[in-house]
């Protein structure tokens, strides 16, 4: 039976308390995981993605699930309208022909470069009730290992437990279908290898429609309860100023903040931008990491070893206030403790440290002008439309 939330009063959050989880890092092990979950399904899967694609990675999932519902599984997918636009009708119908329920999230006005509305940027599997993946990829080539190249650095939280229940609700009012909870045999979920048991986890959600801004409060929360350090991964890390504000305030009581931004960005414009606020980063003590290997899409963070949170939301204004976003916030010290140790791996093995004596012997005058130029017509830009640049995030 369907569990309520327990509240958690020191943060006013809504937790669910019986949950096994594990952290997952993108790339083949995301895909493996994924496969074996529609493998497993007995009775639904709803998968809910911003970008959905017809290459290797994607025929590899959506061969899965015609097996599946071949089986009798039922099948719903919804993705993005825009960022999914290049699916082909084939591909649709062939989808529809085997009973799987498939919808386009469409936005108010959209044209070959422009949007406006919504967008449905949050990556969400839930099989069963039982097992769920809330990650920041996408089914495409390049969140996978390929011949041409190595898949783009991005996570996902698997959890098997309460919260798999609730984000099942989730998908079938997202899908503005209504669905009873059917009676069902006991679903094994698929116990996979160091799962972190007793798991408080909550589901966040950041909505403009309906006036959500749960993950925005999670990062604010983080930054005023932090009593040591915060980490972020971010790799469009644009802060308004209210996130701004309480680094500044964070950084004021002793707190060490850590962010690790992309070195090599999909989005040039986006870099520009980030790198006019190291100068704002550098006066308030924040460290800037810029990781190296591959392109970083990974959205992740944690606070003192106690707690943290990941999923599609970057931090900056687009997720803030124009997209459809979801993460998971997990309290469990131990996995949290877990996950600050592969972030400080990551800092210490792949990433360079941006020093401001660095920065500023690097930084042109035309390169300056050029981040703030950036900087700008991004403020610009997010403020009056969700704008898309290259259909890559």
């Amino acid at each position: 039976m369907f569990k309520q939330p327990v509240k958690d009063k020191s943060s006013g959050g809504a937790y669910t308390l019986h949950n096994s989880v594990k952290l997952i890092q993108g790339g083949p092990a995301y895909f493996d995981l994924l496969e074996t979950m529609i493998q497993a399904a007995k009775y639904t899967i709803h998968i809910q993605v911003y970008i959905y694609e017809e290459d290797d990675t994607g025929k590899r999932i959506t061969h899965a699930l015609l097996a599946a519902a071949a089986r009798g599984v039922k099948i719903f997918v919804l993705v993005d309208g825009y960022a999914s636009k290049n699916l082909s009708q084939e591909f649709m119908d062939t989808l529809s022909g085997a009973g799987i329920r498939f919808q386009r999230f469409e936005p108010i006005f959209q044209s070959n470069r422009f949007y406006f509305g919504r967008r449905l940027h949050h990556k969400v599997v839930v099989t069963d009730d039982s097992s769920c993946l809330v990650a920041g990829l996408n089914i495409t080539d390049r969140y996978n290992d390929t011949v041409e190249a190595k898949a783009w650095l991005d996570w996902a939280l698997y959890a098997e437990g309460d919260v798999a229940e609730i984000l099942s609700r989730v998908c079938e009012r997202r899908l503005k279908i209504p669905m009873p909870i059917p009676e069902k045999d006991k679903t094994v979920p698929i116990r996979l290898s160091d799962m972190t048991d007793h798991c408080a986890v909550r589901v966040r959600i950041n909505d403009w429609v309906r006036r959500k801004r749960e993950i925005t409060n999670s990062y604010l929360e983080m930054l005023t309860t932090a009593s040591s350090h915060v980490v972020i991964m971010s790799p469009y890390f644009l802060p308004g100023e209210l996130i701004r504000r309480r680094i500044r305030q964070a950084v004021k009581r002793g707190v060490r903040i850590q962010v690790i931004q992309a070195g090599i960005s999909d989005i040039a414009i986006s870099k520009y931008a980030e790198r006019y606020l190291y100068r704002w980063l550098f006066k308030n003590k924040v460290e800037i990491y810029e990781y190296q290997k591959t392109v970083l899409h990974g959205k992740i963070a944690v606070c003192d070893d106690r707690w943290m949170t990941v999923g599609s939301y970057n931090v900056n204004n687009l997720s803030a206030y124009a997209s459809i976003e979801l993460n998971l916030d997990v309290k469990n010290i131990d996995f949290a403790k877990k996950t600050q140790q592969r972030l400080q791996d990551i800092i210490a093995e792949e990433c360079v440290q941006v020093t401001e004596e660095m920065y500023l012997r690097k930084t042109t005058f035309l390169d300056h002008l050029l981040q703030q130029g950036a900087y700008a017509a991004l403020r610009v830009i997010l403020f009056l439309f969700t704008f898309y640049f290259k259909q890559k995030e």
